[in-house]
């Protein structure tokens, strides 16, 4: 089965929980389905669902003896533990043939490589595919279609689709995030339940009000987004280049999925055979009388603002096919005596060797901040590529006057967690100018893609030197640093990035203790790890501040039910970043760290007052040279306003 509207190709691409829903599924008006087997796929709250290996199989025969097609969600991230599970695994898909696999984790694509497999991949939502290099990037690794980071409009699906021939997927139906794809670790660092493996609390869907500058606005769901419904645009939908139409819906009943594949499948081909007469609405009552949430057609036509945001249902129970709510405001676990003894006593049992000596390193978020941590002696600062307002992004000047007296400080440029094609533009253009940094911190792949080190045509050669049709003259040799937007959980990805030029890396804040002590045994002088601070915990196009009346650049912040308050920033390109309302605190286990490993110490603290940053630097400098001694300093440490936590290494 195919539809093509003037040649080109459009699939209704359709979800199945389970194989009986599967074998409903399949007869129904789709073109496509795409399901998980029981484990390595992101739908894994729910025992009852998901394909055993012989249903896979089936399925894919069932599928492709009507002509449809069947991909399989290979879609989590993975640990060093899973890696012999994924192998095993792809030799199955192997002998199955799926139409392709959709897939998050570039372990699997590597593995694939590594393997001498012939699956196709598909890029998953998780991946965030949002600028023209990544899918560059992919195209050179066999990847043959991306489904499209959320926040991104027709208007650029249309443009990329324009710029290349990689298939385009774009959800059209259902459940939505409302953090970039990827870019949310809160769940994962709170419960151990990662919303980037599929087992997401959904801490954004919790009620919370806002507070800013001692002001109190009466929100109530402020974080929780409607469903996504393109019915009524299937034109523009098409207009924009998108060969799959999505509909979420792995969790939903067959009753409900019927409805919804049925309605899409006559709205397209109502359109292909008669586009002049074509009655959008036709289903769009039914579809809002059965909706679940409120719905909205979220980032497909620019940025929807509070309209996005969903009241319908919220807090119920009644929203989700189990039944239940996913979780209730919860606190970050403070740190307790016995805490840090547990996972001491398990950093220490899994000594590996440590041969260079430890290096502390500092993101930044100002001038001050960076001069501050020259005249400490820092062994590196990053210069935030997402700078948290009132500050304003590093100018040129800035960074050749910071490059003139950093000593032995290095000094690395970071990029923004969404580096779209506009921002690929101004760093090259800046970097053309030959500005005396020692490298890039790069948060995705199409930054690597653009960047790397290697002579290959249209980067940086080993002498640092590029030049592509006259377009950009690059001078010095720059190192890349993975930083953490990256999500890297396993070697086996470590690896991949570092093939492709990343210097060293910096761990997922999400990965457990185990996770986190299994990437350090294997390559702890190549691992970094945020000792320190708060990373972005959600990270959203979605603006908070809209919700308040005075238009400050303040933090505001998110008050849950048992009033918690959890700060949010806005950096310079609008965008939010909601942080732990507790920072992690890693110093009372430095000799632990050290023991199994880890050489690359980091403080994420860009927030920090330049004078509460320059303590916690003074601390973890004592500590890192009288390791033995990290108790007695911590105990010394001036006490966090609103307590430590041990993050996911609590969790032990």
């Amino acid at each position: 089965m195919a539809r093509y509207f003037n040649k080109k190709q459009v699939e209704l691409l359709a979800p199945a929980g389970n194989f009986e829903i599967f074998k409903e599924v399949i007869k129904l008006g789709c073109d496509a389905v795409y399901f998980g087997g029981k484990n390595l796929n992101m739908r894994l709250h729910r025992k009852d669902y998901n394909f055993t290996d012989t249903e896979l199989k089936e399925a894919v025969e069932i599928a492709h003896s009507l002509g449809k097609k069947a991909y399989i969600t290979v879609n989590n991230l993975y640990a060093d533990q899973e890696i012999s599970e994924l192998r095993e695994f792809l030799l199955t898909l192997e002998n199955i043939k799926p139409d392709a696999l959709i897939v998050q984790d570039l372990s699997t694509i590597a593995l694939i490589h590594a393997m001498g497999l012939s699956l196709p991949v598909h890029s998953s939502v998780m991946m965030n595919v949002h600028n023209l290099e990544s899918i560059y990037a992919l195209q050179e690794l066999g990847v043959t279609r991306v489904v499209l980071s959320r926040e991104a409009s027709l208007a650029y699906s249309r443009y990329l689709n324009a710029k290349t021939d990689m298939e385009l997927e774009y959800f059209v139906h259902g459940d939505m995030c409302i953090a970039h794809g990827g870019q949310c670790l809160y769940s994962g660092m709170l419960f151990g339940q990662s919303s980037n493996r599929g087992r997401c609390l959904k801490p954004c869907r919790w009620e919370y009000t806002i507070e800013q500058a001692g002001k109190n606005y009466q929100t109530t769901f402020p974080m929780a987004v409607k469903d996504m419904f393109m019915y009524e645009n299937i034109p523009e939908l098409i207009d924009g280049g998108i060969t799959s139409f999505k509909i979420e819906g792995r969790m939903r009943d067959i009753d409900y999925l019927t409805m919804i594949i049925n309605a899409y499948g006559d709205s397209i081909d109502r359109y292909i055979l008669d586009p002049l007469n074509y009655d959008r609405k036709k289903d769009s009552d039914m579809l809002n009388d059965n909706r679940k949430r409120d719905t909205s057609t979220a980032y497909a036509f620019g940025r929807p603002g509070l309209s996005n945001i969903n009241e319908r249902f919220e807090g119920t129970g009644k929203l989700f096919s189990s039944g239940k709510v996913f979780s209730t405001a919860t606190q970050e676990r403070e740190t307790t005596e016995e805490e840090i003894e547990q996972v001491n006593q398990y950093l220490k049992e899994h000594k590996a060797s440590q041969t260079e000596k430890p290096v502390l390193n500092v993101k930044v978020n100002n001038m001050e901040q960076a001069k501050m941590c020259f005249d400490l002696q820092v062994d590196a600062i990053y210069l935030s590529g997402d700078v948290f307002k009132p500050d304003k992004p590093f100018s040129r000047k800035e960074m050749e006057e910071l490059a003139a007296r950093k000593g032995n400080t290095k000094v690395y440029l970071g990029m923004p967690h969404m580096t779209f094609d506009t921002q690929f533009e101004e760093y090259s253009q800046l970097m053309s100018f030959g500005i005396p940094i020692d490298g890039l911190a790069v948060t995705n792949l199409g930054g690597i893609h653009r960047f790397k080190s290697t002579p290959t045509e249209g980067n940086f050669s080993h002498e640092g030197k590029y030049s592509l049709e006259g377009r950009y003259s690059y001078e010095g040799n720059y190192s890349l640093i993975g930083d953490y937007p990256l999500n890297i959980l396993n070697q086996t990805t470590a690896g991949f990035y570092m093939d492709r030029g990343i210097n060293y890396f910096t761990i997922t804040p999400e990965a457990t203790l185990p996770e986190t002590v299994s990437l350090l045994n294997g390559m702890g002088e190549r691992a970094e790890l945020i000792v320190h601070g708060s990373p972005t915990v959600m990270y959203l196009e979605h603006d908070l501040y809209d919700n308040v009346e005075e238009k400050t650049e303040e933090p505001l912040y998110l008050v849950d039910g048992e009033n918690f308050k959890h700060p949010v920033y806005k950096d310079q390109y609008g965008r939010n970043h909601v942080l732990l309302y507790k920072d992690i605190c890693y110093l009372p286990i430095i000799d632990g760290l050290l023991a199994a490993g880890l050489k690359n110490f980091r403080i994420e603290a860009p927030y920090l007052s330049t004078e509460e940053l320059k303590n916690v630097i003074a601390v973890y400098q004592k500590a890192l040279k009288e390791p033995d001694k990290c108790r007695e300093i911590y105990e010394n440490l001036k006490p966090a306003r609103k307590g430590w936590t041990l993050g996911t290494f609590a969790l032990v």
